[in-house]
């Protein structure tokens, strides 16, 4: 087994590993970048094949450097992995792959990362492993009885599985829309949220999203504070969205009861046969590895000021959502908390 020391290890390689790493070039200090996968993405190697982002080409890019395609292109999936896989070569990352890191333990020198392939002692570590390995599915009365298919959003593929199914598609965000847009096509599919689906404007697009979360920061900021909402929706009328539309499928009923082992019992008490669920619920932060470091709360989370973790401070957190920095978890919002952190790591070591 292989030791290595740098001065920062960051753990995976997605869109989040790619940013620090773009921006700790700048500081000199020596770095790597383990990532679990086989090759370049992330978690953007296990979306469905036919998803399109919600931004525009300009508005989905890494810092340095502007995906081709413009303001007004909503890049495909293979586009945008082609580009994670130029970006990492363009400014040659050190990356190794793939690794699964196990565990981070603190040592007498800083902070050892233990792996698949070896151990890595670092002064500093940056988390950014992202959530897409922790999928979540509630609780739900009589799930375990269901003898339907169930998956989730992360394990989907294609709607050819689905053709001439009783489908639900059970979440109300961009991807339960997305994916209800093509499998709707081939079954017969009902869409369950808990309120009902907020759609944007047909002109608005991914761009709003990161403004917002923008003009939110420059308001905590300044002291000014923020309102919980912006008066928008959060499902984005990307091509194929607008087209379930027109076909008359983008809306939605209220949850069901329970399952059955054949079906779903519906709150006015009929049953309803169903062969599969789709569960488009979300995710949660993948933050195992650093359960020897024992600053996980009771939400699964890491208490943070900025992006850097209260309780070890020679550890950050990056890309995991709102909590370590507002648009974190999107190409083009990272980019304000790697070079954050980068700067912090550079000053802090």
């Amino acid at each position: 087994m292989q030791h290595q020391q740098h001065d920062v290890v960051i753990i995976g390689g997605g869109q989040a590993g790619l940013a620090v790493g773009y921006y700790l070039r700048r500081t000199g200090l020596s770095f790597v970048i383990l990532d679990a996968e086989e090759g370049p993405g992330g978690a953007w190697r296990h979306a469905w094949p036919s998803l399109r982002l919600f931004s525009p080409a300009k508005w989905s890019s890494l810092p340095g450097w502007i995906m081709s395609g413009g303001v007004d292109y909503y890049p495909s999936l293979n586009e945008t992995l082609d580009y994670m896989t130029q970006y990492e070569q363009r400014y040659q990352l050190p990356i190794e792959r793939p690794v699964w890191v196990t565990a981070v333990q603190r040592d007498e020198d800083g902070l050892t990362v233990q792996g698949s392939t070896g151990e890595w002692g670092a002064k500093a570590i940056v988390s950014a492993t992202g959530s897409w390995r922790k999928p979540c599915i509630p609780e739900y009365p009589g799930r375990e009885r269901f003898q339907g298919e169930q998956l989730h959003s992360a394990d989907y593929d294609t709607p050819l599985a689905f053709a001439g199914k009783r489908v639900l598609i059970i979440g109300g965000a961009n991807s339960g829309a997305q994916i209800l847009a093509e499998v709707s096509q081939l079954a017969e599919v009902t869409w369950v949220t808990r309120s009902e689906p907020q759609f944007l404007p047909d002109e608005v697009d991914g761009r709003y999203l990161f403004d917002r979360a923008s003009e939110r920061y420059q308001a905590l900021q300044s002291g000014a504070g923020t309102t919980a909402s912006d008066g928008f929706g959060s499902v984005v009328m990307v091509p194929p969205v607008k087209e379930a539309r027109e076909r008359g499928v983008l809306s939605s009923i209220q949850p069901f009861e329970r399952f059955t082992e054949t079906g779903v019992v519906w709150p006015d008490g009929s049953e309803e046969q169903i062969d599969a669920v789709i569960w488009c619920t979300g995710f949660q932060p993948a933050l195992d590895h650093l359960a020897p470091l024992g600053v996980l709360n009771g939400n699964n989370e890491i208490e943070v000021e900025g992006t850097r973790s209260v309780h070890e401070p020679r550890l950050w957190l990056v890309g995991y959502g709102e909590w370590t920095g507002y648009a974190s978890a999107t190409l083009i919002g990272v980019g304000r908390s790697a070079r954050a952190t980068a700067n912090q790591i550079a000053t802090a070591i």
